[in-house]
């Protein structure tokens, strides 16, 4: 079992909020990766995603992982498949957030909140 840190009420709620759908926009994008990797990503997905992604970057904002999480340029024009490694990053960031700050702590089981 690793060592559990301190977070606070506000980033545990953001994370029990956006987990669950930046793992769905994950595995969406995912899937039209296999179908069509090289295929142009639309203004308006690139707007929704940055904005599940920014709320997602202020429970990560003391994370060391966050210097290499990216939004999407709305002025480049990205493939799918580079929208889908950038979420797998965010996904991989958000469960190690997780995995440091939620366990078995005090005789109970949760967010590690100060």
């Amino acid at each position: 079992m690793s060592k559990l840190y301190y977070t606070t009420e506000e980033k545990a709620q953001n994370y029990d909020t956006t987990m669950p759908l930046l793992e769905a926009m994950y595995i969406e994008f995912k899937e039209l990766s296999k179908k069509k990797p090289d295929a142009a990503v639309s203004k308006s997905k690139i707007k929704m995603t940055n904005r599940l992604l920014g709320k997602v970057r202020t429970v990560l904002e003391d994370e060391s992982s966050l210097e290499f999480l990216d939004l999407i340029d709305e002025d480049d024009v990205p493939q799918v498949s580079d929208v889908t490694l950038m979420l797998s990053q965010y996904v991989a960031s958000m469960k190690k957030f997780k995995n440091s700050h939620y366990g078995s702590y005090s005789g109970g089981y949760g967010w590690v909140i100060r």
